[in-house]
């Protein structure tokens, strides 16, 4: 397979992170092209002991170390300057940037993320837990939890409490979510699916999608009631029992890349 061929699929994607990751796309695609000449140059190479997705966006970072590179934007290719998640992300630490970047965006695991960066898995969940911390301190929110199980939501609120966000309230049944936004809106909602009186939580989902435009977090024990194929699947669902740590994790990248809360947060 020739080096085209084994590149050609990841290249939208490591253009996307290069975006992300400069705010402007003409510097970010003027850095994967600067890569993509060197392997062709065979200046460098691509590392044998890795995946290809994982080995070209080494190479990018490579050339992007020894090329001086900056991440502010240039502003002379078009760029994306007036997006807010774009704006936020940029005042965010470079190192943490890149490895909040490859792990929330991308879905690198730790570890591949740190092949990619030349760091320990260890470094790299350090340098997203500080990326995770300024996301957190900068889009603080109300939240809905819908749960049925008041240990479970007492967890979960304390989590949230935690991230620095406010629980407006704790709703056990479809009906009890709808009343809580009908004068509140939410910035963000935590589902679970069964709920207490045999209503579902999916459903209060569909009636709270129904007024307001707001990112939503399943957690639930029956995931393969979502995970069908047949109607479009939640961006954010978190299996139980489930950990802490996965759970702050999917409410800063929900809050970060959902456009309409993206905005309100400006």
């Amino acid at each position: 397979m020739s080096l085209v061929e084994r590149l050609a699929p990841h290249l939208p994607y490591v253009r996307r992170y290069a975006r992300a990751l400069t705010g402007d796309q003409g510097a970010g695609d003027a850095y994967v092209r600067a890569s993509l000449e060197a392997l062709a140059a065979g200046e460098r190479q691509l590392p044998p002991h890795l995946t290809p997705r994982v080995a070209l966006y080494h190479v990018f970072h490579t050339i992007w170390g020894v090329t001086g590179a900056r991440l502010e934007p240039s502003n002379d290719h078009g760029g994306i300057d007036g997006d807010d998640a774009t704006r936020r992300l940029l005042r965010i630490a470079p190192r943490s940037r890149q490895a909040f970047l490859l792990t929330a965006l991308e879905g690198f695991n730790p570890t591949e993320a740190g092949q990619i960066l030349n760091a320990g898995p260890g470094e790299i969940e350090q340098l997203i837990a500080e990326a995770q911390a300024e996301i957190d301190a900068e889009l603080a929110t109300q939240v809905l939890i819908i749960e049925d199980e008041p240990v479970i939501a007492a967890d979960i609120e304390a989590l949230v409490r935690e991230l620095g966000h406010e629980v407006f309230d704790v709703a056990s049944t479809r009906s009890e979510a709808v009343d809580a936004v009908r004068t509140k809106s939410p910035g963000l909602v935590l589902a679970d699916i069964q709920l207490a009186d045999g209503s579902s939580g999916i459903d209060a989902v569909k009636d709270i999608l129904g007024r307001y435009d707001v990112p939503v977090i399943f957690i639930t024990a029956f995931p393969e009631r979502l995970l069908t194929g047949e109607r479009p699947e939640p961006t954010f669902l978190i299996t139980k029992p489930f950990q802490p740590e996965t759970v702050k994790a999917a409410i800063g990248q929900a809050l970060f890349f959902h456009p309409a809360k993206a905005k309100q947060a400006a």
